[in-house]
């Protein structure tokens, strides 16, 4: 490979989105760079009163099929791959009048935003671009000659390896471009392979493909000795992803993990019902409540532990009011993350440098589809997101006693909370808000004996007469194997447990209940969360 200055002299541009066209077009004029193009950008090119020739000139064949065949020819591929000091392509050139393409700037058809419009699928089909990423393969192959562009944020790099190479790239650029370029097709056949998957209902292909954009070059990892970065896959679905950053540092890698796990756990609460609010440390709620303001929400979701919420993370269900704000600030909180903010709060906030403002337009929608990817050694684990939701037509009453309506309210709200806390979870749950949560414990016993403990705590720190799990409600992520969890529970106060069912000893744990006078319900759906 060649280690000197490669000169761009012939340059063939064909792009679907025309940002930046024009300047980069003039520019590359005004090196001497002969302009070659197809189509749309051929017109734009000309229209900007730069001279440009159609590729179908040097083809000899006009574009036809709808502009299908336009590209897909010797005379510009030939021109892409040749090997510039290698004498039986120079020959191949002469013999054929190839002229060499020394700079292609491609970017692709609108693809994904054609699926993510809710497209037909013989539009999508026809969205798929063929000579393209065609094109963009054959110039980064021949990177030790040719320089390849596929985004437009790259137009300013290549004139500046211009203006600063005598009209010439240097291989470390090229180099660069190659890799971006390579990246960009391999993401777009993952799109496309992916849809495709979709549409004929092949949940698990032979071969899956996965995709991202760099969003954020990270400080570091979960520590500080692993290096990471934030990627994002295109996708609308609101969230830490799409968020607007109103002020503070940037958002560190466990900012980015428990933020999403926060905004996913309110938006399990619909706002028409009311505030909500969710306090998160390290991926696991330390309190969710509901209130008649936000305010409230905020403080009854911060009763439940007023210590894990320090260095933690706040997710709201509704705008961000001032007096909320205001509340917040009294510790220190990494990042709150709404659908929207008042001008009130964002003052308040102002004064907290170190605070991390997120605005997202709205939340995600808890029953969407989708998939969920996790790294393991030597491959991938993909499955559906936690999609399930329940009604309460769903709920099988199965003690002698019924659940009264408040205690079915707190029992489908703790449902809810249980479903975004780490296995084994246990959920305590008094008037709309969670009294005590035990997470991710290797024994269901102890997250029930932990999650009674925590109420404790907070009977004491607020100078409650009673431990708050009495007249609660309880809620399992999965079946108590076992009756002492659940005689736990109830020795805790619970009057109603909430848990899916399905045990070998379903029996004895009813029987448990009944003895207790407790009011079981099964969902026939469990929620682990590893």
């Amino acid at each position: 490979m060649p280690s000197n200055i490669v000169p761009v002299k012939r340059a063939l541009l064909s792009v679907s989105d025309k940002t930046g066209l024009t300047d980069l077009a003039q520019k590359l004029h005004n090196h001497g760079v002969e302009l070659l193009s197809t189509g749309g950008t051929a017109k734009a090119i000309r229209d900007a009163g730069l001279p440009v020739k159609d590729v179908s000139e040097i083809t000899d064949f006009p574009e036809m099929m709808d502009g299908r065949v336009k590209t897909l020819h010797p005379m510009v591929h030939g021109g892409l791959l040749a090997l510039r000091d290698n004498p039986d392509h120079v020959a191949a050139m002469e013999e054929h009048g190839i002229g060499g393409i020394d700079l292609l700037v491609v970017n692709l058809y609108p693809f994904e935003a054609t699926v993510a419009a809710g497209a037909d699928y013989d539009t999508c089909i026809e969205n798929i671009d063929i000579g393209g990423p065609a094109m963009i393969r054959a110039a980064a192959k021949n990177l030790g000659f040719v320089t390849v562009v596929v985004d437009v944020e790259d137009y300013e790099g290549i004139i500046w390896e211009l203006d600063n190479h005598n009209g010439g790239t240097c291989p470390k650029f090229r180099k660069k471009l190659a890799q971006i370029a390579y990246a960009r097709t391999a993401a777009y056949d993952a799109a496309v392979s992916t849809w495709m998957a979709d549409a004929i209902d092949r949940p698990n292909p032979r071969r899956r493909a996965i995709a991202g954009t760099l969003a954020q070059t990270l400080r570091y990892g979960e520590n500080p000795h692993q290096s990471a970065a934030f990627y994002v896959d295109g996708s609308d679905r609101p969230g830490v992803a799409t968020a607007e950053q109103h002020q503070g540092k940037e958002l560190s890698y466990n900012n980015i993990n428990d933020t999403d796990a926060a905004f996913e756990l309110v938006a399990e609460f619909d706002p028409a019902d009311g505030p909500a609010c969710a306090i998160i440390k390290h991926a696991n709620p330390c309190g969710v409540a509901r209130g008649a303001t936000m305010i409230e929400a905020y403080k009854a979701a911060f009763n439940t532990d007023n210590v894990s919420p320090f260095g933690g993370i706040v997710a709201l269900n509704q705008t961000l009011d001032g007096a909320t704000a205001e509340e917040i600030t009294k510790i220190f909180t990494e990042v709150v993350i709404a659908p929207d903010v008042t001008d009130e709060a964002k003052s308040i906030f102002a004064k907290k440098k170190n605070l991390r403002l997120l605005t997202t337009g709205g939340l995600p929608d808890v029953t969407e589809g989708g998939r969920t990817w996790r790294k393991v050694t030597g491959g991938y684990l993909v499955q559906d997101r936690d999609n399930g939701h329940l009604t309460l037509e769903d709920l099988k009453v199965v003690t002698k006693r019924a659940p009264s309506d408040a205690e079915l309210a707190d029992l489908m709200f703790a449902w809810r909370v249980a479903k975004h806390v780490k296995s084994n979870a246990i959920v305590y749950v008094k008037d709309g808000a969670t009294v005590g949560i035990g997470a991710g414990q290797m024994s269901r016993v102890d997250s029930t004996r932990i999650a009674a403990r925590k109420a404790q705590d907070m009977a004491e720190v607020l100078g409650l007469s009673e431990v708050p799990t009495k007249g609660s409600v309880v809620a399992s992520d999965a079946f108590f194997p076992f009756a002492d969890g659940l005689i736990t529970a109830a020795e805790a106060g619970a009057t109603a447990v909430i848990q899916p069912g399905g045990s070998m000893r379903d029996a004895e744990v009813i029987a448990a209940a009944d003895e207790a006078g407790l009011a079981m319900v099964f969902t026939g759906m469990r929620h682990f969360r590893h």
